[in-house]
């Protein structure tokens, strides 16, 4: 029988505890970890085989909580869990997000992460423990994995900062910080803030970066406990040969194709291109699979791209690093919605509807782990396939949408006025017209325009941008150089590094989401990205407030009116 150990340490007010080896030990890797009476069971499997023609990483990370974690029965006619809820989706999603970056490039193996609430208190919240738990079953697994890595929550309350506060103590806080990092290095960071200043936010970031030391010697001792081997595996990567075929074909010509105005012609040539390369490697070695051939062309295209921002910095666009592409705005343009917003950016375009509602239209919330019991304020995302010159599928919702909605109504939350004062459930909705990059960041922006435009009291608007990277790396390693770039385009997001988006007020951070194909950035890096977005944020401010500078004073005809009605008391009973 397989050895067991547990490791446990103090984080913050209370200990975080791992176990490994008493329980699922079929799995390649499991790991039950604990704080307070909160328990998430986390398993991590990967296939022993390579699938013929796969060509990325099939990573899939699910999350999930049962009602019997805080026995209670599942609501519904079944008594059964049904689809995951929006919290799970976004628990996953955190999870998953910095896992990828830590496997070796070319590992293309199914590989699934699932994590289970086995056990809820109501004020630990599990989602820390699901990416704890994810990092610690990989460490002990035979998995390639280049871990561990450490998540906490960073609050404020009263001038202090709290390390995983409760969700009692969340209620007083004025940020919400999730930290995810290695020793030296951020992974993902999500949350939300209170107009956060900048010097502010800088200071919960080194804080956390601290603080996850904790879990990363955690994690080390447990394997060195009970960490098996890990195992030999094939590496895919892209064929000199064939490179070689790539280079002579199309390196003359790849960043004349690269640098075409506009997403339709660049994507036309860069494809025109991609096939011409196609035919002349299957024409010397017919043996060739999709994905060598793939690989070849891709190598060439991200090599052009990154040489030409790093030496030239020249963006595809044509516009400077730190350069916001133009900007465009309008409100009130659809009379039977309450309040509506039209904005663009470059060929980024969405539309918002605010809808007001009664207050007792709130939405629902199971929250088997604790926290809110309903949510008054909604923001829905959609990205229909022609936003993209595209078909697909319509009607269903996918992970990336929940969260890009997720984070754009937690970016405007905080500006919101209280129930007491404005007594009405709020939901608006973004449908994305247009995308070539930062469509969740330019749903702010609409969103923020609507809610004004309905006449809802905001206490300043809100803005979001995003900040990307292009790195260049020695043979050892180290970072040579490097570059920043101001609202980024879709072609810099795929062939870049980073994709970190900020929103806020002139007066602070309100939403925030860091996302790497690195295995980490440094703080310091981090922290210049962050004030590259500050400066493009406020002149994003600066455009809406020439669009609708205030709140309107009243709400729209169309909306629901609520009024108050005082009774003189000698006309009760």
């Amino acid at each position: 029988m397989p050895e067991s150990a547990t490791v446990s340490a103090l984080l913050g007010k209370q200990s975080l505890i791992i176990e490994s080896g008493k329980v699922a030990r079929l799995a390649d890797g499991a790991v039950t970890v604990r704080t307070g009476d909160t328990i998430v069971l986390v398993t991590a499997v990967s296939a022993p085989a390579l699938k013929e023609n796969a060509c990325f990483l099939p990573l899939t990370v699910e999350y999930r909580e049962r009602a019997a974690a805080v026995g209670k029965f599942p609501s519904g006619y079944l008594r059964r869990e049904g689809r995951p809820s929006e919290k799970e989706i976004l628990t996953c999603r955190m999870t998953d997000r910095p896992l990828r970056p830590l496997f070796p490039r070319g590992y293309f193996y199914d590989t699934q992460i699932i994590s289970t609430l086995l056990s809820g208190d109501g004020e630990n919240d599990p989602d820390i423990l699901s990416i704890n738990g994810a990092s610690a079953a990989l460490m002990v697994s035979d998995i390639p994995f280049a871990g561990p890595m450490g998540a906490v929550r960073i609050g404020r309350a009263a001038g202090q900062w709290l390390v995983n506060p409760t969700h009692t103590e969340r209620l007083a806080s004025d940020v919400d910080l999730v930290y995810v990092g290695t020793r030296e290095h951020a992974l993902m960071i999500e949350g939300t803030a209170r107009e956060l200043p900048e010097i502010d936010f800088k200071e919960a970031l080194a804080l956390a970066q601290s603080r996850i030391q904790t879990v990363l010697l955690l994690q080390q001792e447990l394997a060195s406990r009970v960490g098996r081997p890990k195992r030999e595996m094939e590496l895919r990567s892209a064929r000199p040969d064939l490179l070689e075929v790539a280079y002579e074909v199309a390196q003359d010509r790849i960043e004349a194709a690269i640098y075409q105005q506009g997403k339709v012609a660049r994507a036309k040539a860069v494809t025109a291109l991609r096939e011409e390369v196609k035919g002349k490697i299957l024409e010397r070695f017919p043996e060739a699979s999709e994905y060598e051939v793939s690989a070849a062309f891709e190598h060439l295209e991200k090599k052009a791209f990154r040489r030409s921002i790093l030496d030239l910095r020249k963006r595809c666009d044509g516009r400077r690093p730190r350069e916001v592409r133009p900007l465009s705005g309008e409100c009130g343009l659809l009379p039977g919605s309450h309040g509506s917003a039209l904005f663009g950016r470059g060929e980024t375009q969405t539309v918002c509807l605010a809808t007001l509602a009664p207050a007792d239209e709130a939405q629902s919330l199971d929250a088997y782990a604790g926290g809110e019991q309903s949510k008054r304020f909604m923001l829905h995302y959609n990205f229909p396939p022609f936003s993209v010159g595209e078909t697909g599928r319509t009607g269903g919702l996918n992970r990336r949408e929940i969260g890009h909605g997720a984070l754009a109504e937690r970016s405007l939350e905080p500006v919101l006025p209280p129930a007491s004062e404005f007594p009405y459930a709020i939901r608006v909705t973004s449908e994305v017209l247009e995308s070539n990059g930062s469509t969740s960041m330019a749903t702010v922006c609409g969103a923020s325009l609507a809610l004004m435009d309905a006449g809802i009291p905001l206490t300043a608007a809100v803005a979001g941008v995003s900040v990307g990277l292009v790195t260049e790396f020695d043979d050892d390693g180290r970072l040579v150089r490097y570059l920043t770039l101001t609202d980024i385009i879709g072609s810099e997001d795929h062939y870049g590094d980073m994709d970190f988006k900020l929103s806020g007020t002139q007066a602070g951070i309100t939403g925030f989401q860091l996302d790497l194909k690195l295995p980490g950035i440094s703080l310091a890096l981090l922290a210049e990205a962050v004030d590259q977005a500050r400066d493009g944020r406020l002149e994003i401010l600066r455009f809406m407030d020439g669009v609708l500078a205030r709140p309107r004073r009243e709400i729209s005809p169309n909306a629901p009116r609520i009024e108050t009605i005082q009774v003189p008391t000698d006309k009760i009973g």
